[in-house]
């Protein structure tokens, strides 16, 4: 069973009902979000198998991850054909920017951020799943609860990972610090509706153009 108890402690803020309250209404936007932010935690994941591949134990437990992330995006990719919603081209949403501006350069400082980002990232994703299930249809609801106990899995594998390179004092201080940046992302007004987004801002005229569009060139049997 997940702890979500822990998990919700870890990210010190919920998800604000104004975020909910829209979720149901644009699951065009949701899932085709969702799908890109399981391609691009498969990609993390492989970058930081790249970039650190002299250390055996974090390459083979990311290897894994991103495995079980590309997986999460076929689900989801199938969902979407399915409801015969059109792919679109989103712009990123300004989350994972906005945490990445706390990581450092040297190393192995900047590995210990990264992991640390992708701890939050796979935390506050377990988090919004649980909470904006019970308002959508029966079956996304069970396909959300599912995917709960694999993403506090990986939260907890990424907190892991920092603290074998730097010690769990070190890590708790830098996780207190991300922890403020990651809640003021989430509590504040945000223009964007994404997956990872803030308070939706009150949509002004012309609201995403130019930064979605339909992307007609997508194979609709891919995945």
């Amino acid at each position: 069973m997940t702890d979500l108890a822990a998990l919700r402690d870890f990210l010190g803020c919920a998800t604000p009902d104004a975020w909910l309250e829209v979720a149901p209404g644009r699951l065009d936007l949701l899932l085709v979000d969702h799908a890109n932010c399981e391609k691009k935690a498969a990609s993390a994941a492989l970058s930081m198998l790249y970039r650190y591949e002299g250390r055996p134990r974090l390459v083979q437990t990311l290897s894994r991850l991103a495995r079980e992330e590309l997986r999460h995006f076929e689900q989801v990719e199938r969902i979407i054909r399915a409801r015969g919603i059109p792919w679109q081209s989103l712009s990123a949403s300004r989350y994972a920017a906005g945490l990445r501006t706390l990581v450092r350069g040297p190393e192995p400082e900047r590995l210990v951020d990264l992991l640390i980002c992708g701890a939050f990232v796979e935390a506050r994703s377990c988090e919004r799943f649980a909470a904006v299930a019970p308002r959508l249809d029966p079956l996304l609801e069970r396909f959300y609860l599912r995917l709960l106990a694999s993403e506090a899995r990986h939260f907890r594998v990424y907190l892991e990972l920092a603290e074998e390179v730097a010690g769990t004092g070190e890590v708790a201080a830098r996780v207190d610090r991300f922890r403020r940046v990651e809640a003021e992302l989430i509590l504040s007004p945000d223009p964007e509706f994404r997956f990872h987004s803030g308070v939706p801002a009150a949509p002004g005229p012309g609201a995403d153009q130019g930064q979605v569009r339909r992307d007609t060139s997508r194979s609709s049997t891919s995945a």
